[in-house]
């Protein structure tokens, strides 16, 4: 399983960047072109990506935040509480594998707790480079900062040291079936990539003329108090050589790991995941990316906030196949424990085994629950999503917005007001399911009387 940090479901390939490696194991596989992280930030999708369950099930709802500088974050209301590590009572991936005799191996970002609750904690073997971090705070070259991961000589690459890590684990493997979840920092910030990569961008940029054309546009005021007079920034095209770097680096990457699949004669009998923990990070933070068409981006729940890229690869997998069935993060567990023959129960996902089989699924809603402010503009909300149409419900003012995805994937026309009967069923299932999982609601802060 080959988790990308932050990567949204615009960031491969396309007119400036470039993925010829996912793009090709894509024409080899299942593309899923409607497939959601369970969270518009990452902690909690990894959470779930792991237990096949929902971050508000879970109880962890938000980035990891282990400083306490950030959180909680305040404005007209106040963050709920979350539980800031992978609650060890809970089964996961790694757990269920290890118990039926497969090796269980951890290669890059965990961000789900710190030390007694890391990787080798929770059913992993091997643990590289796993710990509290949400990113590398030294950056991308040595000294990288991580704990968990010596560092390496000058000059050297984290993308490329964690994938020389997780090629040596497949070498040494032996026959034994093997999970191995290399999930990359790659493409969250700092920015940082080869210099020769970053100069190949930014003479394409250059050629195709996006260097002359401003990429931002300021947009309203955040809605929290530790950021009053600051505004929303919002990258209109995708133009960032460093950012394009940083992918066409990972790309690569993933390409040198299937090469050694391949010469371990272990690549038939491999199921490849890939897939990211939330949207692009295009309104704040340098706004490296744009996810236009699909409106916003990390830490928002509209689309692309949650839209993610999901591909699915194994011999025995229909080529070039793609699906529109949505697919959340919490349907991968269910779905690898079906595709090799383990029993799967207590989950929120399903497997999506039949849809990769080509075989039609039931129609079913997905639901998100995100009761804080995002760094980069969201506001406390929920959202399901049935069919076509999704329904976000805001917090801050009881707002609801209805829109029809199937010809409204940017979500500009809110039709509400024109749906009042579907609109009030949708926030019913909503507020059921809220009910259900004893969903944490932001409080009213006392000390601000409007929404900012």
């Amino acid at each position: 399983m080959i988790l990308a940090d932050d990567l949204g479901w615009m960031d491969m390939g396309g007119e400036f960047y470039e993925t010829p490696v996912l793009d090709e194991l894509a024409n080899k596989g299942i593309v899923f072109s409607n497939a959601y992280a369970s969270c518009p930030v990452c902690s909690p999708s990894r959470a779930s990506i792991l237990t096949g369950k929902y971050p508000a099930t879970l109880g962890v709802t938000d980035w990891i935040d282990h400083t306490g500088l950030y959180h909680p974050l305040k404005g007209y209301l106040v963050d709920a509480p979350y539980i800031k590590y992978l609650p060890p009572e809970e089964d996961n991936l790694a757990k269920i594998l290890k118990r039926n005799g497969w090796k269980t191996y951890h290669v890059g970002k965990w961000h789900l707790g710190n030390a007694p609750y890391y990787p080798e904690k929770q059913g992993f073997d091997v643990n590289i480079a796993g710990c509290y971090l949400g990113h590398p705070p030294m950056g991308y070259f040595p000294p990288y900062g991580i704990e968990t991961l010596p560092d390496g000589p000058k000059g050297e690459y984290l993308t490329d040291r964690l994938t020389d890590e997780a090629i040596k684990l497949i070498r040494n493997n032996g026959n034994e079936p093997f999970l191995l979840d290399l999930w990359h920092y790659t493409v969250h910030m700092p920015e940082g990539a080869k210099e020769e990569d970053i100069e190949y961008f930014r003479k394409k940029a250059e050629k195709l003329g996006l260097d002359k054309i401003d990429p931002f546009v300021d947009g309203e005021e955040f809605h929290t108090l530790d950021k009053v007079g600051k505004h929303v920034r919002r990258r209109m095209i995708r133009s960032n050589p460093v950012y394009a770097a940083m992918i066409k680096n990972m790309d690569w990457n993933i390409g040198r790991l299937i090469e050694a699949l391949k010469e371990t004669g272990k690549l038939d009998d491999s199921i490849i995941i890939f897939t990211s923990d939330n949207g692009g990070l295009s309104t704040a933070e340098g706004s490296p990316t744009s996810n236009l068409p699909a409106s916003e981006g990390k830490g928002w729940m509209y689309e692309g906030g949650v839209r993610v890229p999901l591909i699915i690869y194994g011999k025995d997998i229909k080529k070039g196949n793609r699906s529109d069935y949505p697919v959340t993060s919490a349907d991968l567990l269910p779905t690898i424990l079906d595709m090799v023959d383990l029993e799967c129960k207590g989950t929120d996902g399903i497997s999506i085994l039949p849809t990769i089989n080509g075989e039609e699924q039931e129609e079913r809603a997905i639901f998100w629950h995100y009761p804080h402010y995002g760094n980069q503009g969201g506001t406390p909300g929920s959202a399901v999503r049935k069919g076509k149409w999704k329904l976000l419900e805001f917090f801050e003012d009881g707002r609801r917005e209805l829109y029809d995805l199937e010809n409204d994937i940017g979500e500009k026309h809110d039709l509400a007001k024109d749906y009042p009967e579907l609109t009030e069923e949708l926030a019913a299932l909503l507020e059921e399911w809220r009910q259900k999982i004893h969903a944490k609601i932001p409080q009213r802060n006392p000390d601000v009387e409007k929404p900012l």
